[in-house]
């Protein structure tokens, strides 16, 4: 299934920056970069609820933002990219 997932990561406070830099090298465990605070991950249900458990225990709820979208598994039609940034097809294959 396709979930995105966004962040909001307080940096002005204390650890803000740190918890930023966890948050996003999490977030590339499971899923590509499409925006600066954005992620497209084609993950199972067992991995969402590790990501979820990950990201959750990094911030600080009191002051940062998760928020995950669950397109599904039938998403080719759910999302529309105009402009600059090309991203890799979720289900071609991973060439490095």
């Amino acid at each position: 299934m396709l979930i995105v997932a966004a962040y909001d990561i307080a940096i002005t406070s204390d650890g803000g920056t740190r918890r930023l830099n966890r948050v996003s090298k999490a977030c590339t465990r499971y899923g590509q970069r499409v925006q600066n605070s954005v992620f497209e991950c084609l993950i199972n249900d067992l991995e969402f609820l590790k990501m979820r458990q990950e990201l959750s225990n990094i911030i600080d709820p009191s002051q940062d933002s998760l928020r995950f979208y669950i397109l599904g598994n039938h998403y080719e039609h759910k999302v529309i990219h105009i402009g600059t940034k090309d991203v890799q097809d979720l289900d071609g294959p991973l060439i490095m």
